[in-house]
């Protein structure tokens, strides 16, 4: 397994895909830095306009829509935790933009899930042969990839996916669902 830090980590990756591109979110909080801002904009109510996001942002959904449009399906599920976090509440608030750049996303209430099938870290898979963990600091930072090809781990976290994509909830379903509504 590889480490690797900095900007740049994830067009590789995404370059090399070919199929698909699978994301896994299992926690209910991050303190990740170039969020902080717009979840306490979004905490008071306030706006936090597009020409204010930081670079960061405009560059995934750049390389979001640069590898949906080759071709490579994007997925991501979250497996989030109800009531929701206010963290959770307001990804729930971002979605739409991830779907706009053409990831396809789903949501799976925790309590609806076989806790050991919910893998502990955050991962994303490219085309069932390569994981990229990503690896947070205690206090939610975003810390880089662990990335590896080894064939036991890519395969727990294929099988990972077959069991909780098919029970993620598509996420316009989910907005609307009375999970949202259990706050």
């Amino acid at each position: 397994m590889r480490h690797v830090v900095g900007e740049g980590i994830f067009e590789p990756l995404f370059g090399a895909a070919r199929h698909r591109a699978f994301h896994l979110e299992v926690q209910d909080t991050y303190g990740v830095a170039d969020e902080v801002e717009a979840l306490r904009r979004w905490e008071a109510g306030q706006a936090y306009e597009p020409e204010e996001q930081p670079a960061s942002w405009r560059a995934w959904d750049d390389l979001m829509v640069e590898t949906a449009g080759r071709g490579v399906v994007l997925e991501r599920l979250r497996v989030v935790t109800v009531p929701h976090s206010d963290y959770t509440r307001w990804l729930l608030s971002r979605t739409d933009i991830r779907i706009e750049t053409g990831e396809s996303v789903r949501w799976l209430p925790r309590h609806l899930a076989d806790p050991d099938a919910v893998p502990r870290d955050d991962y994303w898979l490219f085309d069932d042969d390569t994981v990229a963990f990503t690896t947070f600091a205690e206090t939610g930072d975003f810390m880089g990839l662990s990335i590896t090809t080894d064939p036991g781990i890519v395969d727990r976290c294929v099988r990972a996916r077959a069991v909780l994509w098919p029970n993620g909830i598509d996420h316009a379903r989910y907005a609307d669902s009375e999970y949202t509504h259990a706050q």
